[in-house]
C-alpha cells in the first residue's frame, strides 16, 4: 500500500505557506512525478492517479498553488497569488517544491505533469528549469490568441487602477470561460469539464472549486500565457526533453485539439523534437476524473515506464 504524507512549507513569498502531499510507494521508488494543478481546485483532486501511480513505483508529489486549496491563510486568499509578480511567486513556488523533494529522493528520474492551468506553468517552467527534469505531461492545455490575451491583460490592469488587485471581476471571469459550455447547455455552467455528470456536480458543491479569481491572479496568469508566445523564451527549452501532451477533442480549452496543436507546433517550431500526443475521442476538460480516467492513468504510467527504460 503507498502512503500518502501530507506536507507544509514556506513559499517563496514572505508570510505564505503551502501545502502538499506525497503519494509515497511501498517497495522501491523507481521515479518521482510532480502535479501543478489547475486553476479553482485544488491538489487532492489528483489522489487517485498518485495512489495509482504509487502502485507501480512512481512517487507522486504537488502542492496547492497560492490562493488555493490549503495554501490560503483565510478566504479572501482564494484565487489571489501575490504582488508584485504573482506569475513568477507560483513558477518559484513549483521549483521550491522539485528542490525540496530532490533532497528526500536524490538521483531519481524526475517528471512534471500539469494540467489545465498548471499546464501553462508547466510549460514555463520547461523553459526555466527544462534541465533539472527527465520529461513532462502536459495535459489540458491550449493557445489562446496572443492579442486577446494582450487585451485582457490590459483590461485587468485598468479595472485594478480603481478596484485593488484583490478584486474580483465577473466580467472578466466570464471573458475568460465565454463560449466554454456552448453546445453543451442545459444541465449545468460546467459540464464542458467532464461527462461525468457525478464528477461537475461534485466539483459545483465544492466550496475549494467556485470562487472567482481575483485581478491579480488573472493578470498573473495572462501574463505567463504571453510568454510561452515568444519564440526567444520557448528557446530555452531543452530541446532533447520528453514531452507527452493528453487532451480532450471535445475540451473547449484546447479548441477541441486545435489549440493543443498549436501549442505543439510552437514547441516543434523552438526546435523541442521529442513531443507524442493523445487525444481521447469525446473527453472532455478534466481528463483525469472523465469517464476514461482509467484509459489516461495507464497511458500516463505507460509513457513513464518509457521514458524509464531509455534511462
Amino acid at each position: 500500500m503507498s502512503q500518502f504524507i501530507d506536507f507544509t512549507l514556506p513559499s517563496t513569498v514572505p508570510g505564505r505557506t503551502l501545502h502538499g502531499f506525497r503519494c509515497v510507494p511501498e517497495g522501491q521508488v523507481r521515479a518521482v512525478l510532480q502535479l501543478s494543478h489547475g486553476m479553482v481546485e485544488y491538489i487532492d483532486r489528483y489522489r487517485p492517479l498518485a495512489e495509482y501511480l504509487a502502485d507501480r513505483g512512481i512517487l507522486v508529489t504537488g502542492h496547492d498553488h497560492l490562493g488555493h486549496g490549503a495554501s490560503i491563510r483565510t478566504k479572501e486568499d482564494y484565487g489571489y497569488f501575490a504582488e508584485p509578480d504573482g506569475n513568477r511567486a507560483v513558477l518559484a513556488d513549483l521549483h521550491a517544491v522539485t528542490v525540496l523533494t530532490k533532497q528526500l529522493y536524490p538521483d531519481l528520474p524526475y517528471f512534471l505533469l500539469g494540467h489545465s492551468m498548471g499546464s501553462f506553468y508547466a510549460r514555463q517552467y520547461l523553459c526555466e528549469y527544462g534541465r533539472e527534469l527527465d520529461g513532462a505531461i502536459i495535459m489540458g492545455t491550449g493557445f489562446q490568441p496572443k492579442a486577446l490575451v494582450k487585451t485582457a491583460k490590459t483590461l485587468c490592469r485598468v479595472l485594478a487602477t480603481f478596484h485593488g488587485w484583490h478584486y474580483r471581476s465577473s466580467f472578466v471571469a466570464n471573458l475568460s470561460f465565454m463560449g466554454y459550455n456552448k453546445g453543451l447547455e442545459g444541465r449545468t455552467t460546467h459540464d464542458w469539464l467532464n461527462r461525468d455528470q457525478a464528477e461537475v456536480d461534485k466539483y459545483l458543491a465544492e466550496e475549494r472549486c467556485t470562487f472567482t479569481f481575483t485581478l491579480n491572479a488573472y493578470y498573473s496568469m495572462f501574463s505567463g500565457i504571453l510568454r510561452l508566445h515568444d519564440p526567444a523564451f520557448l528557446a530555452r527549452m531543452p530541446k532533447d526533453l520528453p514531452l507527452l501532451f493528453l487532451s480532450g477533442d471535445a475540451d473547449p480549452v484546447g479548441e477541441q485539439g486545435k489549440g493543443v496543436r498549436r501549442a505543439i507546433q510552437s514547441l516543434k517550431d523552438a526546435g523541442v523534437l521529442n513531443i507524442e500526443s493523445i487525444f481521447y475521442p469525446g473527453a472532455r476538460h478534466e481528463l483525469l476524473l472523465e469517464t476514461n480516467k482509467l484509459e489516461v492513468f495507464a497511458d500516463i504510467a505507460a509513457w513513464l515506464d518509457k521514458q524509464l527504460a531509455k534511462q
